[in-house]
């Protein structure tokens, strides 16, 4: 009598890994036609059609383009290993393992400094569709609302150091940190000729100076 073999682990495991590479392709994709060509320029077709997959297919996998720009967001934010939770992803792991809060501080802002040259030309062109697009203006502020959520669980981490000052609540240590590290305020300092490194030393500098207590 023939044995009954049912290989449903491997299938799904195929099924995912299959699901996995389109999905990354859709995303490589929309990240190079957004910075050659811009938001408005680059359409679910375009990205489709390098992807080398359906519209359908984008639309299932990642959805319409204001969330296939947070999903290129995310991927890059996760250091290219997909959707990862903000508190798996490798820059806050280390920002948790430093030992103090200068040194959590300056971990974070040496990872801005690798992330936001990459983040901003994202972040801006959903910031110029947001003026038209009430889709789009939905994704940017849920950007920055996401943001200052992390900022919160930040200033949480510094507090348990024991070494922020007596006189700043979290919320204010998040809103100080979060108005610091947006791509508005990298730009600045950018159009000014400053490089990411020295962004990255200004952030670790300013919040020790600003935040912990002396």
């Amino acid at each position: 009598m023939p044995r009954d073999v049912k290989p449903r682990s491997y299938h799904s495991r195929v099924r995912e890994e299959r699901a996995t590479g389109t999905r990354r392709r859709i995303l490589g994709a929309t990240h190079s036609l957004l910075e050659e060509s811009g938001y408005a320029a680059t359409t679910v077709a375009m990205i489709a059609r390098r992807a080398r997959v359906s519209v359908d297919t984008v639309y299932s996998s990642v959805g319409r383009k204001p969330e296939l720009v947070l999903a290129v967001v995310d991927d890059i934010l996760g250091g290219a290993a997909g959707p990862v939770p903000a508190e798996q992803r490798d820059y806050v792991v280390a920002v948790r393992a430093a030992a103090g809060a200068e040194e959590k501080l300056a971990t974070y802002a040496a990872a801005l400094a690798r992330l936001l040259p990459h983040l901003a030309p994202l972040v801006v062109a959903l910031t110029r569709a947001a003026e038209e697009d009430p889709a789009c203006r939905e994704a940017r502020q849920r950007l920055d609302e996401r943001r200052a959520e992390n900022m919160l669980l930040l200033a949480a981490d510094l507090r348990a150091t024991g070494e922020l000052r007596d006189d700043l609540d979290d919320a204010t240590v998040a809103d100080l940190v979060w108005s610091t590290n947006a791509v508005e305020y990298f730009l600045l300092l950018q159009g000014r000729g400053w490089t990411p490194e020295r962004y990255g030393r200004l952030l670790a500098d300013m919040w020790s100076r600003t935040l912990l207590a002396r």
